[in-house]
């Protein structure tokens, strides 16, 4: 399930011109942190910051398709 996040939010990160590191400073997240998240599941804090971000519902990166 976290791969999907991380792959969601590498979609998002490519389809609005940013890279992950980028989106990482933007919103206050530690270097390496969303990487992170291939191992480890985010806070839902840290998560809607990335939603937020982009405008999308958390669900953007939960559901499965």
């Amino acid at each position: 399930m976290m791969y999907v996040i991380v792959d969601r939010i590498r979609l998002i990160c490519k389809e609005n011109n940013t890279s992950i590191p980028k989106l990482e400073k933007e919103i206050g997240l530690g270097k390496g942190c969303i990487y992170k998240w291939k191992d480890v599941s985010p806070s839902v804090d840290n998560l809607l910051k990335v939603a937020q971000y982009f405008k999308v519902s958390i669900n953007y990166f939960l559901e499965n398709k």
